[in-house]
């Protein structure tokens, strides 16, 4: 497991830098093929002239704490289609029912090690192929995006140790504040959404409160969704755990598209 400090500048790349990836194998690491080099030159283009500033006088964390995380509202969560509706200009709120729900199948993901488990928090498919003006925009959604999150949710799994088991969620602190809307045609988009950098997960294991982050979550239709885990880019096939902390922790802001 590799333990890696976000990156914060005031340029970041966006996560679709690498968006030309062909249809690849599902999260059990098939090996992958070059980005198209038009595509990737682009990229790197809106990424350079993506600057956000970082934010003055922002205000709390919203905490969202499940009364009981592991069984959180099923009523609550996506349906079996999500994505397959258009997207909306609706901000998503930093807590209620469907949220909790999404972030209880993030930590049984992560107290498990199970890829399967936390998918229905994860940025659906079929939003994404709507999302991204690129071609193959669904093998990279599985080739890359998915691959990384499951890369990402062992990597925290293996963060807890021998406290997995036992380790319970005890809040989701969404820095609401920090929440942007990235408009169509910035990062090789063809649609607008929000995102919002730098969510904590404070959970409880051995007896102490400790934290990770979520690097990245983007909106669809009003909702929140993980998009990035642990990190945005990676030089290497390898999961991260984002700014693990003893204690809350604190989220920090860093523009991203």
């Amino acid at each position: 497991m590799t333990v890696r400090k976000r990156i914060h500048s005031n340029a970041l790349a966006c996560f679709g830098l690498i968006a030309a990836a062909l249809t690849l194998g599902c999260a059990q690491g098939a090996p992958q093929r070059p980005a198209d080099d038009a595509l990737r030159s682009q990229g790197r283009q809106d990424a350079a002239r993506t600057v956000v500033s970082p934010a003055r006088n922002v205000a709390p964390a919203h905490r969202l704490e499940p009364r009981a995380p592991e069984r959180a509202a099923r009523g609550a969560r996506a349906p079996r289609a999500a994505g397959s509706l258009p997207q909306t200009h609706m901000r998503p709120p930093a807590h209620g029912a469907a949220l909790a729900a999404r972030m209880a199948d993030l930590w049984a993901g992560v107290q498990r090690g199970s890829l399967s488990a936390a998918v229905p928090a994860f940025f659906p498919r079929r939003a994404y192929v709507q999302l991204k003006a690129i071609p193959s925009a669904g093998g990279d959604w599985q080739g890359r995006l998915l691959h990384d999150f499951g890369l990402d949710i062992r990597a925290a799994h293996a963060l807890l140790g021998g406290h997995a088991r036992e380790a319970r969620l005890v809040s989701v602190q969404v820095p609401e504040s920090y929440a942007h809307w990235v408009p169509p045609g910035v990062c090789l988009n063809g649609v607008g959404y929000y995102e919002v950098p730098n969510t904590r997960i404070v959970y409880r294991a051995g007896g102490r409160i400790r934290s990770l982050g979520i690097a990245s979550m983007i909106s669809w239709r009003g909702a929140w969704y993980v998009v990035h885990l642990g990190a945005i880019l990676r030089s290497s096939d390898t999961g991260t755990v984002d700014e693990p902390s003893s204690g809350r922790g604190v989220s920090r802001y860093s523009g991203t598209c």
